[in-house]
């Protein structure tokens, strides 16, 4: 049988409480108690009951990673490091499938029922509606990828869409393309609201550029392959910005079965600089989002609100940046 907290206490010679203060973060124990503990706690094999400690400290040290996007295969990676950071926060993620939710309430019974001490939203395409709903029932909230405001309802981490749309209007009117379109995602996706919007206002300063805008279903392979073959049909511009990465990758391959070459016949560039945007095969021109420091403060900020539940809400906006690769023209040589 699995040694008990008891079983260390008679081991080390101190009373139970001794043991259950040496386990519990910022309780007071001596050094040399510690010591005494800890050796006792190795020799038997002994691991903390966080699930029975949980019950005495109301405490689960569980955060729901709450997320919509699983077809998406950039949130392996935004799950790797969350579940990463987390657990070396000494917190445990808990999973939550959304993807066929539209109202909060199911998913808020859900986080009560496992006693969730936060929930990290993970998505830029769950309306707000989510976060608020989670804060209003006085759960800590962080919304990573979620939409700037400059006065949030709850903690926002992520980036300026609106400026990442600017950014991609900017290299496209600089490499010369007058024929260009943003192809983006679900049209009622705060994201792909702001970042046409900041295309759609960089461009409107260059009146000569044709500019269009169409919408794939869903942030997928197959909804970006599927609009784009939809748009070749009709006559294609001369550069696309897609609304994320996945959404590129598959317009690149509805470009390919066309017979058309990229960049020579159409240019894409796209947004996130996941993994798979720098492939060999893929070599995806794109605007970067900082992914690792956004789930970083994230997490961090998690940490100081189950500490400080009240914390006024903040937005933590972090800079992009272009990554060249091979899918648009050259820039022109000064």
């Amino acid at each position: 049988m699995a040694a008990t907290l008891k079983d260390v206490a008679i081991k080390a010679g101190v009373s139970t409480s001794a043991v259950s203060r040496t386990f519990t973060d910022g309780a007071s124990v001596s050094k040399r108690m510690r010591q005494k503990v800890e050796a006792a706690a190795a020799e038997l094999g002994y691991s903390p009951n966080f699930l029975a400690r949980s019950l005495t400290t109301r405490r689960t040290q569980l955060i729901g990673l709450v997320s919509n996007n699983f077809h998406n295969p950039i949130f392996l990676q935004v799950f790797d490091l969350f579940t990463r950071g987390l657990q070396d926060s000494g917190l445990r993620p808990l999973l939550v499938n959304l993807s066929d939710e539209t109202a909060p309430g199911k998913s808020l019974q859900m986080l009560q029922q496992y006693s969730v001490d936060g929930a990290i939203v993970a998505s830029s395409t769950l309306p707000p509606v989510f976060s608020k709903a989670f804060r209003e029932q006085g759960l800590p909230v962080v919304h990573t990828f979620g939409r700037y405001t400059s006065d949030p309802d709850v903690h926002v981490v992520g980036i300026d869409n609106v400026e990442a749309g600017r950014m991609a209007a900017r290299e496209l009117v600089l490499r010369g393309y007058h024929r260009v379109a943003f192809l983006g995602g679900p049209q009622a996706a705060t994201s792909t609201i702001d970042r046409l919007k900041g295309f759609a206002e960089e461009l409107s300063l260059h009146p000569t550029i044709q500019v269009h805008h169409s919408f794939a279903e869903a942030y997928s392979f197959n909804a970006g392959r599927a609009e784009m073959q939809r748009l070749l049909k009709l006559g294609p511009a001369e550069a696309y910005f897609c609304g994320d990465d996945v959404l590129s990758i598959g317009a690149l391959s509805a470009v390919s079965d066309a017979g058309l070459n990229v960049p020579e016949d159409i240019g894409i560039i796209g947004l996130n600089d996941m993994e798979m945007a720098g492939w060999q095969n893929i070599n995806l021109t794109t605007i970067q989002q900082p992914i690792k420091p956004i789930v970083k403060a994230s997490v961090e900020l998690m940490v100081r609100l189950l500490a400080e539940p009240d914390r006024y809400p903040e937005a933590r906006l972090f800079p992009c940046r272009v990554i060249e690769r091979g899918t648009l023209r050259p820039r022109p040589t000064v």
